[in-house]
């Protein structure tokens, strides 16, 4: 009997790779279609080993990469909607400076990609977090990956300090659904919906919605977000299957720059005082992707995966920001009045990918081999129209509303005319890039493995500038290679080590136009894996090492522009631990220091400012935590599960060429849920439970995000 309504299963007799990813994904053959195969003779089939795409099949002792797998479960309890919830569970992951809260941008041991972009994520393997969608929603997501180091060997370009790759929620083989309805503070009401239903014996399909409406606690802000994910998977044959997945979403959301420190101090205005115009209207942003997939098994060691991913993002609304230049700032003169510009955005990005690979098991005499030989293509389009309205400098004596000026301590909104903004940026962007990759581990003994793998990217950057009808084109080849090691000195630890190398295409020109070199990064990390007996607690123990190339900088020569001469390093040591007491309390932990630094003397990007060798990089904690607990009971019969958590964020540097300083925080969740019957459970939440003020990101003093205070919510699910 082959069962596949979940991932995972322990083994009666373990399966070869191709039977693992046959089980793992989609759905498999309903019971009927086995037992008119003879399926009451075949003994219990069950797994012993996942393979997500593109990283082979191999368990966790046996990787010389750290991948933490952030599953359902711990995304339940930790009452997690959106990718920045989820990240806060892995102490390597730093919140970056989130565009007025129109993006997710994150730095993982320490190291951030291009400021002006998203930061990039991965959707079951393929890139797909570029763009403008807004914040990801993890409405149709089943587990969140934080693949640590360097992965441009397999993924091509990436982040410079590691992948984020979300697993989404497929068909299964059994019909189920549920609707959680969720209402709390500030007028927060969501609903999620998601159904699952077999198609005959070979098919499927899965629906997944959610609806989100709430006010805020920040004044005048109000969101509306909803989304669909829809997915079909088909398996025509034994050896074939066939998954398409459709993901659309809207959001709107004001943009928000949140607070300011007034001579450097945080706190002499409330984390809820908005500084923007709420009749500015909210930020619209909109996704429509497509991903399809189909994997062939050609034996039991030998496969074939492909796929293609479509994606369309966009970004359109109006805001009003605080002006960042001290030469046109108002507050800087009298503490009071601050100067906004106001500006109108138009994005939008295509993004396309192919890929495809081939991966066999094999032997060559008494060595045993793990292949991996594959090759991508992919597109991107970012087209961006920006037109802004700006007050003249402070020698000029411009009035109050030329500098569409607000008081901080009283403000009034719409006191002055919207201002109209002109033309500022009108470019098109696109990034082509074409791959080829090989990866092989091999088994020199039962106990020692090395990996070898290389990369090769031919890679196209067009930049047509419409305002000074230019056009410029650069082309470059990158190679990234990776080498691994493991041990495995007993059944329960191992030692691994391994080297990286990664490249990330950077946005804009210089001074003469050119697009600028892509930002690289290298990695050398080494530590432990370890699981105790029956795989009821697991965990990694690593040291890294990490050195960036090709930041952006400011031109010393032309100002206003940037050129890539920065250099960047980072180091730390992380600790993650999972599992489960025999009292039924689980425990899930996650540490990180990381010293991350600057490693020439530059210039800041946006204002010149001097940096030296040796400064902090910008929203990098050098220790964080974070611990979840849940304990599972048993009250009148029906389960109980109580449980909390806390993040422990350290001081960060909160403007890159000041002594300006985040304040360091810790705050504290909790959570109860009770299952009345099978088919419903209730659940409260408190967030902040101890109402601490605290800021998460800024990109300077005068853009500082706060923290959200003490949250309360309930919730109900129904299952049918």
């Amino acid at each position: 009997q082959i069962m596949s309504d979940r991932p995972l299963r322990e083994a009666r007799r373990p399966l070869g790779a191709a039977a693992a990813v046959a089980l793992t994904l989609a759905i498999a053959p309903a019971a009927s279609t086995l037992h008119a195969e003879g399926a009451d003779e075949l003994e219990t089939v069950v797994v012993t080993g996942t393979r997500q795409a593109y990283r082979g099949v191999f368990e966790r002792l046996e990787q010389p990469v750290v991948d933490l797998v952030i599953d359902a479960k711990l995304l339940e309890a930790a009452g997690a909607t959106g990718l920045d919830q989820a990240l806060d569970l892995s102490a390597s992951v730093a919140r970056q400076n989130n565009f007025g809260g129109l993006w997710n941008s994150f730095a993982l041991r320490g190291f951030v990609g291009d400021e002006n972009l998203p930061s990039g994520y991965l959707v079951n393997g393929f890139n797909a977090g570029r763009g403008f969608g807004g914040p990801r929603n993890l409405a149709g997501v089943e587990s969140v990956e934080v693949l640590k180091g360097p992965r441009a060997a397999l993924f091509g370009r990436g982040e410079p300090g590691g992948t984020i790759n979300l697993v989404t929620k497929r068909p299964r083989a059994a019909q189920a659904g549920e609707v959680r309805l969720a209402a709390g503070s500030h007028a927060h009401r969501r609903a999620d919906l998601d159904l699952n239903q077999p198609l005959g014996d070979t098919a499927g399909v899965r629906l997944v919605g959610f609806f989100e409406d709430a006010e805020s606690f920040r004044d005048t802000v109000e969101t509306r977000r909803y989304g669909v994910n829809p997915s079909f998977a088909w398996q025509p044959t034994s050896a074939g299957r066939l998954v398409y997945e459709l993901e659309y979403s809207r959001q709107e959301v004001p943009f928000d720059r949140g607070v300011l420190a007034v001579d450097g101090q945080l706190g002499r205005i409330p984390p809820s005082r908005f500084l923007g115009e709420p009749g500015d209207g909210p930020m619209e942003a909109r996704t429509l992707g497509h991903q399809l997939e189909y994997q062939h098994e050609f034996n039991e060691r030998w496969s074939l995966l492909v796929g293609a991913n479509l994606r369309d993002t966009s970004l359109e609304g109006f805001s009003t920001e605080p002006e960042l230049a001290a030469n046109r700032q108002q507050l800087f003169v009298d503490g009071r009045n601050l100067t906004r510009q106001r500006r109108f955005r138009d994005y939008d990005a295509d993004y396309r990918v192919l890929r495809a690979e081939v991966s066999g098991d094999f032997k060559t005499g008494a060595l045993r081999h793990r292949l991996i030989i594959g090759a991508d293509s992919d597109k991107f389009e970012n087209d961006q129209v920006f037109l802004r309205a700006r007050a003249p400098t402070l020698a000029s004596r411009p009035t109050q509303q030329q500098q569409q000026a607000i008081d901080i301590f009283a403000p009034v909104y719409g006191r002055f005319p919207p201002a109209t903004p002109g033309p500022l940026t009108d470019r098109m962007e696109t990034q082509k890039t074409t791959g080829i990759f090989v990866q092989d581990q091999v088994s020199l003994t039962d106990r020692f493995d090395v990996r070898l793998g290389a990369r090769f990217d031919d890679y196209e950057q067009t930049l047509v500038d419409r305002a000074a009808r230019r056009t410029t084109v650069q082309t470059e080849s990158e190679v990234s290679p990776q080498f691994g090691a493991v041990f495995k000195a007993t059944d329960r630890l191992s030692w691994y080590a391994g080297y990286g190398r990664n490249f990330r295409p950077l946005s804009g020109a210089d001074f003469s136009g050119r697009p600028f070199e892509p930002n690289t990064s290298t990695s050398i990390e080494t530590g432990l894996a370890f699981e105790s007996a029956g795989g009821a607690w697991s965990g990694t123990a690593g040291i890294f090492r990490m050195e960036q190339d090709n930041i952006l900088v400011a031109d010393p020569v032309n100002a206003g522009f940037s050129i890539a001469g920065g250099k960047a390093e980072s180091r730390g040591f992380e600790l993650d631990l999972q599992g489960r007491l025999a009292s039924g309390l689980g425990v899930w932990f996650s540490y990180a220091y990381t010293d991350a630094e600057v490693s020439n003397d530059v210039l800041d990007p946006n204002f010149a400012l001097p940096v030296r060798a040796g400064a902090p990089l910008i929203n990098i904690p050098e220790h964080s935590i974070s611990l979840q607990l849940t304990q599972e009971l048993q009250v009148a019969g029906r389960p109980l599960t109580l449980g909390g958590g806390l993040v422990f964020v350290d001081d960060r540097l909160g403007e890159t060429g000041t002594t300006f300083e985040l304040p360091g925080y810790t705050i504290a969740r909790v959570f109860a849920s009770y299952e009345i019957n099978a088919a419903v459970s209730l659940r409260a939440d408190v967030d902040n439970l101890f109402d601490e003020t605290y800021y998460t990101n800024s990109f300077s003093r005068l853009w500082v995000q706060p923290g959200a205070p003490r949250l309360a919510r309930i919730s109900a699910v129904l299952r049918f």
